[in-house]
């Protein structure tokens, strides 16, 4: 009999089946590379996934461990010769943990505060992020003090750390931009709740980089979280509340695509028919949303730049945000762009395509793999001496400008559309002078 239960989603077994643990995923696992532990590989885990299935294991505390340890940063898939969809199987034993592992109170608090009160109103998200990077500010040095003597001091400090310096800037866009020059087509920008919240900048640049090569573009303000951190923190019933809300508010406008500038939120919205398959009103709906869904790195190589970027003297290196390379399998589009700006030196970035430790809430909730990770990645970018990280996710850019400010270094993070913006004459506010 299953260990699984009804009433919650179940790891599909014929995507299971499809593994044929031949270990090609391991070494680009990220907690394998960290651990070495067969148990915290994809194999491992589709293995216990798979026992849970015939009963022989239990969705109890090993079973939690080991699933939650995941990053579900993908890279097993873009290395899988199967074929093996493993966010999908993974986000859906999560479900299971949550339906059959009840948290404590405090936990059940502080994610009911996060998922359901926060990420779903942008504004209230705004004045939260405001008020930590306030508190980071005065309490920053008092809590690292502290936290010489006291973990749990420590943990904190190192959690306020995330917090990025650069000024947050609420999203101010309105709700249609012309094109600029000859237009092109229509497009609605997807402007999220993090990038709404802290990012509106990036959401200002993609505008203009939109409207600079001949895009009107559509930035309703009614949108909604896409529901990326519920689906991969298990709350996969109010991923798809969420993605619900956005089909009802988005699908009716005439758009030749539906824009995303968050590698995380991109990813989650091109999986709306997945999310939904089994609601019979909306599963139609939802596959027709995320067939128009395209990143604004893909966006911008499928049609072209009408109009050539200027120089930019900077020596740069691009980190892959791992729900833009394996999630969408977008890799040399980005690329692409920065070939596209005169004068950009452009230096190769080892391991690129490893996960930073970000991944949502995962440096959070798991600081000590995620901080290995981050001393990786930023080891590996010192060794190119750029002046600037390019990448496309907020999540990835606060965790890498807060490892390479506690290592001490004076490199920024910037989004590509930062930089292209800069190109085209913007005000960037990120930029080495």
């Amino acid at each position: 009999m299953s260990s699984y239960v009804a009433g919650a989603d179940v790891p599909d077994l014929k995507l299971i089946r499809q593994c044929v643990h031949c270990g090609l995923c391991l070494p680009t696992c990220p907690t394998y590379v960290v651990l070495g532990v067969e148990m915290d590989n994809p194999r491992g885990r589709i293995r216990l996934m798979k026992s849970a299935h015939e009963g022989a294991v239990s969705v109890g505390p090993e079973f939690d461990e080991h699933i939650y340890k995941c990053l579900d940063c993908r890279a097993c898939e873009t290395a899988c010769p199967s074929g093996v969809q493993f966010g999908k199987i993974v986000e859906a034993a999560r479900a299971q943990i949550e339906t059959q592992r009840p948290r404590p109170p405090l936990q059940r608090a502080v994610r009911a505060v996060f998922f359901d009160l926060l990420l779903p109103h942008p504004r209230l998200l705004a004045l939260a992020a405001r008020a930590s990077g306030l508190g980071a500010r005065l309490g920053g040095p008092v809590l690292r003090a502290l936290g010489r003597g006291s973990g749990a001091f420590r943990r904190v400090a190192e959690m306020t750390s995330l917090i990025p310096q650069r000024r947050l800037v609420w999203d101010t866009l309105p709700p249609q931009l012309p094109a600029i020059g000859e237009r092109r087509g229509r497009v609605l920008l997807f402007r999220g709740c993090i990038m709404r919240a802290a990012f509106g900048d990036v959401n200002a640049a993609t505008a203009r980089v939109l409207t600079r090569n001949g895009f009107e573009v559509l930035a309703p303000a009614d949108q909604t979280c896409c529901g990326a951190l519920h689906v991969h923190a298990g709350e996969r019933d109010g991923g798809r509340a969420l993605a619900r809300t956005n089909i009802d508010r988005l699908e009716g406008f005439e758009v030749d695509a539906i824009v995303v500038n968050a590698a995380g939120c991109g990813a989650n919205l091109k999986e709306y028919g997945w999310l939904l398959k089994d609601d019979p009103a909306y599963a139609d709906r939802a596959e027709r949303l995320a067939a128009r869904v395209k990143d604004v790195t893909e966006f911008l190589v499928d049609h072209g730049l009408t109009r050539a970027p200027g120089e930019l003297r900077l020596r740069v290196t691009y980190d892959d945000p791992c729900h833009l390379l394996h999630g969408q399998k977008i890799r040399e589009q980005p690329r692409a762009l920065l070939a596209a700006i005169p004068g950009l030196e452009v230096v190769p970035l080892e391991e690129a395509d490893m996960c930073c430790g970000s991944a949502g809430i995962y440096n959070v909730t798991h600081d000590e793999i995620a901080q290995a990770l981050l001393r990786r990645k930023v080891e590996r970018i010192a060794l190119t001496r750029a002046s600037v990280v390019v990448t496309a996710n907020p999540g990835c850019a606060m965790q890498i400008e807060s490892g390479l400010r506690r290592a001490g270094l004076d490199i920024r993070v910037v989004h590509l559309v930062e930089l292209l913006d800069a190109a085209y004459g913007g005000t960037p506010t990120t930029l080495p002078a």
